[in-house]
């Protein structure tokens, strides 16, 4: 198993492990469920995101649970199914950029050309990041394409 200059394992590798565990629909149905904010099994949960998602489950309230649909959307970026994509058209228009910028990862990656005009409106998107995503995206889907 990979691991990553800090000692962590690499996220494609956790997700890839996840699979071998539990099978792959298992984890696109977790990823998928992130994604519209559904609960997920912790242990899971924490196996595919890595040990920050640890302070998730102490009990207290948290500002940033936005992660977890990060963690939906990148776990599709290793762990595709296309019974996935209003999950990631969804993420697409999510408020937080984190997400519209992984959900764009999975976009470019796979090729998702029915996408493309979600895609598309991302370019004017009001974060640096998310834009070059969406760039990144929009050649990828022209590729595809040619």
């Amino acid at each position: 198993m990979a691991t990553r200059a800090d000692g962590e394992v690499a996220p494609r590798e956790r997700i890839e492990r996840e699979c071998a565990r539990h099978g792959r629909p298992a984890v696109v149905a977790a990823c998928r469920r992130l994604i519209r904010e559904e609960p997920v099994d912790p242990s899971l949960l924490i196996s595919m995101s890595g040990p920050g998602a640890i302070k998730f489950f102490d009990g207290k309230p948290h500002d940033d649970v936005y992660w977890f649909r990060v963690w939906g959307a990148r776990g599709l970026l290793w762990a595709w199914d296309p019974v996935a994509s209003d999950e990631i058209r969804l993420a697409l228009e999510d408020e937080h950029w984190r997400v519209r910028e992984m959900a764009l990862k999975v976009v470019a990656r796979h090729r998702l050309g029915d996408l493309m005009d979600a895609t598309n409106q991302l370019r004017g998107d009001e974060v640096p990041r998310v834009r070059a995503a969406a760039e990144r995206a929009v050649i990828s889907l022209s590729r595809a394409d040619a």
